[in-house]
């Protein structure tokens, strides 16, 4: 498995990194993305939560 690794750097070094790095931006982009998401998400369920209970009953 590591011979690859150094096979690939040794042919298409900087090519190879930048597509790792890349792949890694983009993996931290979409964490930051879904811990948006997920806070929105909590933040609406209290608001509907809230205003449900507020609601007067049938």
């Amino acid at each position: 498995m590591s011979d690859a690794i150094f096979r690939m750097l040794a042919d298409d070094g900087p090519w190879v990194l930048l597509v790792f790095y890349l792949l890694y931006r983009d993996l931290e982009k979409d964490r930051a993305t879904r811990e948006i998401v997920d806070r929105s998400t909590k933040i609406l369920i209290e608001m509907s939560t809230i205003i449900r209970e507020r609601l007067p009953g049938k």
